[in-house]
């Protein structure tokens, strides 16, 4: 009679049996296969979350983004550090907002490319007529393009075709988030027309700390005054302040607003002033300007910061817009 094998010696030989089958199997199949199949992440860089968000949302899951400039940061002010210069050589691609935005790190433009990898200059790539060139600032276009959802939809498929030609195998996945971005702004935008449309036409005035809102107003029919100038790097000055006061008097504005990434000195001295003229006005909330809201929060991506501006504005000049905005997921009611 044959002997029984032991359970011991029975699990000895199936392990010996199992090792057999894997190192008979052919290289590269099972879970080898799935992990050569895995896309790889390339890792890109993007100066402010503006353009961040677009090609966090067209790349999905094919790049490893950073963001250079975070919350409340100043773009017009930004200089590089060390470490920035170090992150800008690892990445294999960067977008940068252009129109000299970004005015304190060109020479860090210049020294990523030399390095041979490829530099975007986002806003600059848009057809000419997308820009707006105010009539103080000729020649130079105003660099706040993100204002206007539309050029800023045009924006994200220049970043699509970056993302393409740096990684050709995601090309058609780049194509789908596109498609899906655009028409998320779209409705957007619709819903923006319509609810800027509900400001009496006499307070569709926006007074901020300064001009970031053009393309905003170009698009949706406001009057936009900024007390300093394109770049946070102007001064205000009194005779400006006092015009503004003027201006809030005549035509009755109840509310001027502040920027997140911008001193709100200069629209307190506002607010002083029209009260001194015996015109009330208030803070009617913080925009979002050259930077967007907190990491993590609805508000800090781009459809959200545009959710934010409206739905503020809107409701503090007199408009009709919901409390928590366009998709009902704004922080706090306004």
């Amino acid at each position: 009679m044959t002997e029984a094998c032991p359970p011991s010696r029975r699990r000895l030989l199936l392990g010996a049996a199992a090792l057999a089958a894997m190192a008979a199997s052919p290289a590269g199949s099972g879970a080898g296969e799935a992990r050569a199949e895995a896309p790889v992440r390339r890792p890109v860089l993007a100066t402010t979350a503006m353009i961040g968000d677009l090609a966090r949302r067209v790349g999905g899951s094919r790049i490893e983004l950073s963001v250079l400039m975070g919350e409340g940061v100043d773009p017009h002010l930004y200089k590089p550090t060390r470490g920035d210069i170090a992150r800008l050589l690892k990445a294999e691609l960067v977008f940068y907002n252009g129109l000299l935005l970004e005015g304190q790190m060109t020479e860090a433009f210049g020294r990523v490319s030399r390095a041979g990898k490829p530099v975007v200059a986002v806003a600059e790539s848009l057809p000419p007529e997308s820009l707006l060139v105010p009539e103080d600032a000729a020649p130079h276009p105003d660099p706040h393009v993100w204002m206007d959802p539309r050029a800023w939809s045009q924006a994200a498929g220049i970043i699509a075709r970056e993302l393409a030609r740096l990684e050709p195998a995601g090309a058609a996945e780049f194509e789908r988030n596109l498609a899906a971005l655009q028409s998320e702004l779209a409705a957007l935008d619709e819903w923006a027309a319509r609810a800027i449309a509900s400001i009496p036409a006499r307070q569709r005035v926006l007074v901020t700390a300064h001009d970031a809102f053009g393309y905003f107003a170009r698009r949706y029919g406001l009057e936009v005054m900024g007390i300093q100038g394109l770049s946070t790097e102007s001064e205000a000055g009194l005779r400006r302040i006092q015009e503004l006061v003027e201006l809030l008097a005549a035509r009755n504005i109840p509310a001027v607003f502040v920027e997140s990434s911008v001193s709100d000195r200069n629209i307190r001295a506002l607010v002083e002033g029209a009260a001194a003229r015996g015109h009330r006005v208030v803070i009617g909330g913080s925009l979002f300007s050259d930077a967007m809201g907190a990491p993590g929060t609805y508000e800090s991506t781009y459809p959200g910061m545009i959710d934010h501006n409206v739905t503020t504005m809107v409701r503090a000049l007199g408009g009709e817009a919901p409390p928590r905005g366009f998709a009902g997921r704004l922080a706090e009611a306004r």
